[in-house]
């Protein structure tokens, strides 16, 4: 699960630095668009994975 969110968390990083650096201008609504999609997705990861390892070890 942890590599799914560490993937999209580098998709949106990159995504953002293209749509809000101008580096390109077609892509820039979907950076945008996106980067808050999968921050949100790979923080909802994060703590889903955490709270799922606490219950293991009970």
């Amino acid at each position: 699960m942890y590599n799914w969110a560490i993937t999209f968390l580098i998709i949106a990083l990159s995504a953002s630095v293209f749509a809000f650096g101008g580096f390109g201008a077609q892509y820039a609504s979907a950076g945008k668009l996106l980067a808050p999609c999968f921050l949100i997705l790979s923080g909802c990861c994060a703590l889903l994975g955490r709270r799922n390892r606490r219950h293991e070890h009970l």
